[in-house]
Order: structure tokens, then C-alpha cells, then sequence
């Protein structure tokens, strides 16, 4: 089947699309030092900058799928566009955190809908499953490059305007974004659309952030205070109700049946772990690089760059592995890399003085075992099920990803914070105010304190600087075990040789 100019300029929409999304998520951690100063931002609040946007995005996923199969998926698209592009204008002029905060979740809401909606426009507007799979291909590139590009595109945003333009600059590109929408998409529908998951989506979403707020206030309040274990509870209440509600709805979001297929199990536990370690860091790394090293904004984002280009040239390897050996291989194999990346940076901490150099290799090979990772963990869910169940698969995959990002933000923030402060009681005197010395930490992982600015504590510069490398140093130590471990599970998950979808391909490849 012919593509045609109409086909182009949809294909243009969704892309554009999906590089915005990736920017959103990849181009503001670069900016977080700046907020700490600019807006006051504690260390709490630089989490949330982050996590609303990724927690919102759970919160929409299933329903989008739903209300545009129903009410039209061009129409939808196009009010997620014009949403995306209100709520970046809202948080390039918020005043405050809390603003920025509340806007970052309603950017997060849009930005999810408008990723989920992309993929059924693509499924619909090219019928020709060659035409369907390039464009898919030429999509996945540019998400790619929202995603590893983020980082030097925010520090030069920064190095020549102002933060706000970080999002800002996505009101015009929504504009554009939307004329190529309605000029080349088509309007299409599912007249056997299914009914709304609505008590999974609301009950999956409090269960979420029950559990990432119980995290990220949990050593403010006292973990086991009544507060806490309130939340706690409330938490685990809504796990339960989650698997109890999605195995008795007709439609569920959730169809838990499919996790007897070793095969999409063993992906799953992929697609986590590059959202456990590699996807969480990408918030705390640019902290590294602009307060433990030294860097500016435009040398933050550069030095990022060897953390997220790899993955962007390691897919045609990976796709190469895949096909010559098994997923059960090249998926564990990409976890236990990205766990090495760790590892090797873990490793280079412990170098005096501290250098870019020396944390850059690591970085380059955790890089490496993303790239070696995604590819595979993203057709092996949708691959291993059958065909009427891709869509919900997806839908699992990418909640999945998102989900266990929102979690370990918050767990590699308690991590640091707590290796920052293992640092300071080793370096300071005892007798030190309990509240004070973890304010401090809190002030020194969001990038503060450094300069001096340390509230009631006066830390000597160097013992400041120390603590903020053992923090560092705990948060890669996290990431490279944790990672290995889910690099086992999902090794155990697999069934033994080759799964059928990649015996198929291989049959048809030769």
C-alpha cells in the first residue's frame, strides 16, 4: 500500500508528539539544581517535580486507549495535544513549587494520554503492515532521541535563555503538533470500544502514590508513626483491592492471566528493571555531575549524554542477539549491563579527587545494557501474548515502566539522603541535633549547601562534598544489586530456549 502525503503529516504529528513526552522527561532533571535555588525547592520537592509527572501519567493510561477507541482517536489526540501544550505554559510561569508541582501532573496526565494515543493512530493510519512497522520504527527513533537528547537540550535551554523555556518551548511545538494532526490524520473509532476499568484506574493510582508519598515523607514523619502506618496499610488495602476489583471486572485493565506466560513474565521483570536503576538515576545524576564535579549546565547535559546515547545505537545489536540466541539471554544480559554501569560508577566514587572521567565509563556501559534491554522487553510482552491481547499487554508493559520509575525515585532519594547523612555523622562530631543534620542532608542532595548556605550548621566545604559522594555512592550501589537481582529473576522467569515468536523469526529470516 502506497503512503501517502496525508500519512506523512500524521506520522510527523505523533512523532512530534512523542518527542515531547520524552523531553518532558528527560530534560528536567537538568534543571532541578537551578529550581533549589530559583524557587526555593527543597529536597522533597524536587522529587515531586519529577514524580507528578510520572505518576499522572499511570493514572491515564488505560482510560485514554478506552475514550478514544470510543469518541474518536483523532479527536482525542488532539485535546491531549492542546492539554500538553496549556499545562508546559503553566509550569514555565509557575511562581512556586507547589505550582510547578500541581502542573507537572497535569502535564503528566496530558503528556501520558498523548503518548497512549499516538500508538493507536499509528496502528490505524497505515494498513500495510510493511508501511506500519517502518513507522513505527521512524517514531521509536525520535522517542528515542526526546529521551537521550533531554538532557544536553535542557542545558543548553538553560545556558541561553531561562529554565521556564524548558517547557515553555512545548506551547509552540504543541501548536505545530496540532496542525499536523487535523491536516493529516485520519478520524477513526471502535464501535466494539469496552467500558471504562474506572475502579482499577482510581484505585491503582492511590496505590501508587500511597506508597511513593510513604516513601519520600516516611523519615519526616517516622516510618512506624501512627501517620505512617496509616498509609502504609492504606496502601496494601488498595494493592488487594486492585487484584480483586481487576479479576472480577468483564474488562479489565489488568488481565493478571497473562503472567503465566513465562515469557511475557520474564519481560515484564525487563521492563522494571531498566525503570528500577537506569530511568530513576536520570534525576539524581545531573545533581552529581553540577554539584559533586563541578559542571555547568551545557557540560551537565553533555556528560548526561554518555548516560543515554548508548541506548539509542545498541537496538540493531540487541535485535541481532535476540534472534541468534534467545530473549532469556539478551534481556537478563542487558539488566546484568546496566547493573556493571552501576558498579563501575559505584566503583569510581571511591577515586580522589572526584572526576567526570572516571564516572563517565560507567556510565557509558549502564548506557549500553538499556540499549541491549528495551528493544527486546518491549516485543517480547506484546509478542508473547496473542494478538487480541497485545493492547493490554502494552498497556501493562508501560504501566509497569512508569510505575516502578515513580517508586524508585522516591527509594533512590531515601537512599541518597540516608548516604549523605551516614557521611555526615562519620565526619561530624556526636551530639548533633537529629532534625538539623538530616535537613542538612535533604539541602545537600537537592544540590544545596555547598555554597554555604546551611541553615543553622556550619559543615566544613569538604565534609559537605564527602557526604554528598557517599551518597552517591549508596544510590549506585542500590541501582547495580537491585538490578543484578531482577536480572536473575527474569533469567528464572523465562522458560528454557527459544521463545516462539523469535523461532518464527529466525524461520523467516532464513
Amino acid at each position: 500500500m502506497k503512503v501517502t502525503s496525508r500519512d506523512n503529516l500524521a506520522l510527523a504529528a505523533v512523532c512530534l508528539a512523542a518527542l515531547m513526552f520524552g523531553l518532558e522527561i528527560s530534560s528536567v532533571p537538568v534543571i532541578l539544581p537551578t529550581l533549589e535555588h530559583v524557587l526555593q525547592a527543597d529536597f522533597k520537592d524536587m522529587q515531586w517535580i519529577m514524580n507528578a509527572y510520572t505518576i499522572a501519567c499511570t493514572t491515564v493510561l488505560m482510560a485514554t486507549g478506552t475514550l478514544a477507541d470510543r469518541y474518536g482517536r483523532r479527536l482525542v489526540f488532539a485535546a491531549t495535544v492542546v492539554a500538553f501544550g496549556v499545562t508546559s505554559l503553566l509550569c514555565g510561569i509557575a511562581p512556586t513549587t507547589e505550582v510547578l508541582i500541581v502542573g507537572r501532573f497535569l502535564q503528566g496526565m496530558a503528556g501520558g494520554a498523548m503518548f497512549i494515543c499516538s500508538i493507536a493512530i499509528l496502528s490505524n493510519q497505515f494498513d500495510d503492515a510493511r508501511a506500519r512497522g517502518n513507522a513505527f520504527a521512524i517514531w521509536g527513533v525520535i522517542a528515542g532521541i526526546g529521551l537521550g537528547f533531554g538532557p544536553i537540550i535542557g542545558g543548553v535551554i538553560v545556558a541561553l535563555s531561562t529554565w521556564q523555556w524548558v517547557f515553555l518551548v512545548h506551547a509552540p511545538l504543541a501548536v505545530l503538533c496540532l496542525g499536523l494532526t487535523f491536516g493529516g490524520v485520519q478520524e477513526s473509532r471502535d464501535p466494539q470500544a469496552k467500558k471504562l476499568d474506572l475502579p482499577g484506574i482510581v484505585i491503582l493510582s492511590a496505590t501508587v502514590f500511597g506508597l511513593t508519598y510513604y516513601i519520600t515523607q516516611g523519615a519526616d514523619i517516622g516510618f512506624l508513626s501512627p501517620t505512617a502506618i496509616a498509609v502504609a496499610a492504606a496502601t496494601l488495602v488498595g494493592l488487594v483491592a486492585f487484584v480483586t476489583v481487576e479479576r472480577l471486572h468483564p474488562h479489565p485493565m489488568f488481565d493478571f492471566s497473562v503472567f503465566r506466560i513465562r515469557d511475557f513474565s520474564g519481560a515484564i521483570v525487563g521492563c522494571i528493571g531498566m525503570n528500577f536503576s537506569y530511568w530513576p538515576f536520570m534525576v539524581y545524576l545531573p545533581i552529581y555531575f553540577t554539584v559533586g564535579l563541578g559542571f555547568d549546565s551545557t557540560e551537565t547535559g553533555l556528560a548526561v549524554l554518555a548516560y543515554t546515547v548508548p541506548f539509542l545505537v545498541m537496538p540493531p545489536v540487541a535485535q541481532y542477539l535476540l534472534l541468534r540466541t534467545s530473549a532469556r539471554i539478551v534481556i537478563p544480559l542487558g539488566l546484568f549491563t546496566i547493573g556493571l554501569g552501576f558498579i563501575a560508577m559505584w566503583l569510581a566514587t571511591g577515586i580522589e579527587p572526584a572526576s567526570g572521567l572516571a564516572v563517565l565509563p560507567g556510565a557509558l556501559i549502564a548506557g549500553i545494557g538499556l540499549g541491549l534491554t528495551t528493544t527486546p522487553a518491549t516485543n517480547m510482552t506484546t509478542g508473547s501474548v496473542p494478538a487480541s491481547r497485545a493492547g493490554m499487554a502494552s498497556g501493562i508493559d508501560t504501566s509497569a515502566r512508569l510505575i516502578a520509575l515513580a517508586i524508585n525515585i522516591a527509594v533512590m532519594g531515601f537512599v541518597l539522603v540516608e548516604g549523605i547523612l551516614s557521611g555526615l555523622k562519620s565526619a561530624l562530631p556526636a551530639g548533633i541535633d537529629a532534625g538539623q543534620l538530616r535537613s542538612l542532608a535533604e539541602r545537600i542532595a537537592a544540590g544545596g549547601a555547598i555554597d554555604g548556605a546551611q541553615g543553622a550548621l556550619d559543615v566544613p566545604a569538604e565534609i559537605v562534598h564527602a557526604a554528598l559522594v557517599n551518597g552517591f555512592a549508596w544510590v549506585m550501589l542500590y541501582g547495580g544489586i537491585g538490578v543484578w537481582i531482577l536480572a536473575a529473576t527474569s533469567f528464572a522467569l523465562f522458560g528454557a530456549g527459544k521463545s516462539a515468536d523469535v523461532t518464527k523469526a529466525e524461520t523467516s529470516a532464513t
